[in-house]
């Protein structure tokens, strides 16, 4: 029988860190061993970051996004564009677009898109607190960043015939982002094109 070559608590943290995205195990193995080099500098940091992230994140009870208050740090931010309110699939979506710095409204995160073959339906996305936020007299646009899919056109149709009622204009994002293309994996330049070129829908 073949002796274990570390110990248990380090092969579950092989585990773990392999099931990041991108991350097989011969490269989570290589990340632990690179942070276990390097306990004081990086390991016991990420250690004590990780449990203070754990400890305090919240989900903004207004517009979905991750942060460590409630409202989040966009939602209380004066400066924001009151009038414009950008619909996105997914967190990363919102940071993606706060990255490339071309929005200075607020923000909505879905949750996801709505999938028949995934059994996601509305009820499952934060459409009803869209609608309540749409309906506010301040707001005069609803921005659709939502991913180019057909899940993605499915939800951009659905919510444009719900806030049918809402004194808004509805308007999607136009050239730059490629069909089947994800807003995370786009560059700045892609992001400020399609931000700039955005269409009534």
């Amino acid at each position: 029988m073949a002796r274990a070559a570390i110990g248990s608590e380090i092969e579950k943290l092989i585990r773990l860190f392999s099931g990041l995205p991108g991350l097989g195990l011969r490269s989570a193995r290589r990340v632990v061993l690179y942070l276990i080099k390097r306990e004081e500098q990086l390991l016991r940091p990420l250690s004590r970051a990780l449990e203070m992230v754990a400890d305090s994140i919240k989900i903004c009870s207004c517009c979905g996004n991750i942060d460590t208050t409630d409202p989040c740090c966009v939602c209380i931010d004066p400066k924001r564009d009151l009038s414009v309110i950008c619909v996105v699939e997914d967190v990363s979506d919102l940071w993606a677009l706060e990255r490339a710095r071309v929005m200075n409204s607020h923000y909505h995160v879905l949750g996801g898109v709505l999938s028949a073959l995934d059994g996601i339906s509305p009820h499952d996305l934060n459409i009803k607190r869209l609608i309540e936020r749409a309906c506010v007299p301040e707001v005069q646009e609803i921005l659709l960043a939502v991913n180019s899919t057909v899940e993605g056109h499915t939800t951009a149709h659905y919510i444009t015939d719900i806030l049918g009622d809402c004194n808004v204009r509805v308007s999607r994002l136009a050239q730059g982002i490629p069909v089947g293309g994800e807003l995370d994996y786009l560059d700045d330049g892609t992001l400020a094109a399609a931000i700039n070129a955005r269409t009534i829908f």
